[in-house]
């Protein structure tokens, strides 16, 4: 990541690029990305097989401030949930199996990531 990408806006867009990514690799469909709704955004909605997964990504730095996945607070959890009811009514789909993963990188110094993907975080 160059310099001039180092706001926390900027990382967390790569964070999402490659969060993208992975879930591609691993086969899943993207169904949107950065969903807003209610004041607030959902950052991936995927599917996998019959499943609708709503995705949250934490990326970080460092881990001066704790892991990235635990930024991911209950109140947080509430908004994520309240938007994705919101989604599936829009879009007629109350009858679909959900779940609720959260995606967290954390960079080094020599601009590697290791990537945690806790699938039925919440």
């Amino acid at each position: 990541m160059e310099k001039d990408k180092d706001t926390p806006h900027a990382l967390g867009r790569s964070g999402e690029e490659i969060a993208l990514r992975f879930l591609k690799n691993k086969k899943y469909k993207i169904i949107t990305k950065n969903y807003r709704l209610f004041r607030g955004e959902i950052d991936i909605i995927a599917q996998k097989r019959n499943i609708l997964v709503f995705v949250e990504v934490k990326t970080r730095r460092s881990k001066n401030f704790g892991f990235p996945e635990e930024s991911v607070t209950p109140s947080k959890q509430q908004q994520i949930k309240k938007i994705a009811q919101g989604f599936l009514v829009k879009n007629n789909l109350q009858d679909i199996e959900c779940r609720f993963d959260v995606i967290s990188l954390s960079f080094n110094d020599n601009e590697k990531f290791s990537i945690y993907h806790i699938k039925n975080a919440f």
